[in-house]
């Protein structure tokens, strides 16, 4: 399918990290004492608990085969988005890190896309995060280009013509979520999805950073 101005393509965070050389073999990580005691904390494989801290700025809560962090790119996480599902045939011995710049990784697409087509389609990176108090994974934006993925309708009216006064609408993390209806979790073989219809100007400068919500604003660190 040829993309069409308005678009937004959405694109698996896992096909973008091996693409970008993310993949580690557990063989040759080095495992510094910090680890080995976290690791046994957690009952996870020391080597991936080393591969976890070089990506996170601080660890959140550490219990029982659970490991929430800081990413060093501000996103809490579990395992700092070390994983080893959907990596390859060798999954026990090797594991993908996310994207070294999500942003930037998005920001190349784009370019790379509107030099083939000549079209300027907005490009988004999806990844599966749990969320604070739900239970299962959902699809959030990892990394936008050409997308305005936070939406301030405070002054707007509602229906009733009253001023909203506090809403704005995630629309990077919607669209992260629909397109992982398609995308699944699993065997599906659907690394990437074009979004049609949202009709997106794609020439907002926004970045996925906008959704994260800043440190002086968290009520629960």
């Amino acid at each position: 399918m040829v993309p069409e101005r308005g678009d937004v393509l959405v694109v698996a965070q896992k096909i973008v990290s091996k693409a970008e050389g993310r993949l580690r073999r557990l063989d040759d990580v080095r495992v510094s004492v910090r680890a080995e005691k976290l690791a046994a904390m957690v009952g996870k494989d020391a080597r991936l608990v080393e591969l976890i801290l070089s990506e996170t700025r601080r660890v959140v809560r550490a219990v029982p085969n659970l490991l929430i962090v800081e990413h060093r790119l501000g996103y809490i996480m579990a395992n700092a988005g070390v994983d080893q599902s959907n990596v390859g045939p060798d999954g026990d011995r090797v594991a993908l890190l996310l994207p070294e710049d999500p942003d930037a990784s998005c920001r190349r697409l784009r370019a790379a896309l509107q030099e083939r087509f000549g079209i300027a389609v907005a490009v988004l990176i999806n990844d599966s995060f749990g969320r604070p108090w739900r239970n299962g994974v959902a699809g959030v934006c990892l990394g936008a280009a050409g997308l305005e993925v936070l939406c301030d309708c405070r002054g707007k009216p509602d229906l009733f013509g009253r001023k909203l006064r506090n809403t704005e609408i995630a629309l990077g993390d919607e669209i992260a979520a629909a397109a992982s209806l398609l995308m699944g979790q699993a065997d599906e073989h659907i690394p990437a999805v074009l979004v049609r219809g949202l009709d997106v100007a794609a020439t907002s400068t926004q970045t996925a950073q906008a959704l994260l919500r800043p440190a002086d604003r968290d009520l629960f660190r």
